[in-house]
């Protein structure tokens, strides 16, 4: 529960200023939060005990080396089509994100589920980060050979679960066009 919440109260900083620091870049104040933030999601200590999935990571570390687009661009890109893709299986830890997070009380289940994840794409569009393949030239013809990358990296059973198989991957990149 602690972890949960220690997360979380991090997004909804993240959230709360993000904006503000694109207006006023040179604001100490704003930075010192950004960067104690980053230091806290980073640095271990939020997942500590928890279930942790790292696929968006490891499959945007693959568009990263073919593609050289940075990190903060591939999670963007991957991460609501991960969200999407796992949402049944997430479910539970998505209508929480959705409630504690975005604020989201309203509706069923589904709808708020549905709901964060646009939220979250929306949020790093309003950021100026694109979250579609597409949007930096990317085309259908490039996921063979991220996939045939994440097999070569025996990156062939992703997530908590470790149920984001090679064709998942494909799936979860061919949504992300």
């Amino acid at each position: 529960m602690v972890q949960d919440r220690f997360a979380e109260g991090l997004l909804q900083t993240l959230i709360e200023i993000g904006p503000e620091l694109l207006e006023s870049p040179n604001d100490y104040d704003l930075q010192a939060n950004f960067m104690w933030t980053a230091t806290l999601a980073l640095n271990g200590l939020i997942g500590a005990g928890v279930p942790q999935d790292w696929a968006t990571h490891m499959i945007g570390h693959e568009i990263t080396a073919l593609h050289g687009l940075d990190h903060a661009q591939t999670l963007a890109i991957l991460l609501p089509t991960v969200l999407q893709e796992q949402r049944e299986k997430k479910s539970a830890k998505l209508l929480q994100y959705a409630e504690r997070v975005w604020g989201l009380n309203e509706g069923t289940d589904d709808t708020k589920i549905n709901m964060a994840i646009t939220k979250t794409r929306d949020f790093f569009e309003r950021m100026g980060v694109k979250t579609h393949l597409s949007d930096y030239q990317i085309n259908a013809d490039a996921i063979p050979v991220m996939i045939k990358q994440l097999a070569e990296h025996g990156l062939t059973q992703l997530g908590e679960h470790n149920d984001i198989d090679l064709k998942k991957s494909q799936q979860i990149l061919q949504a992300s066009l």
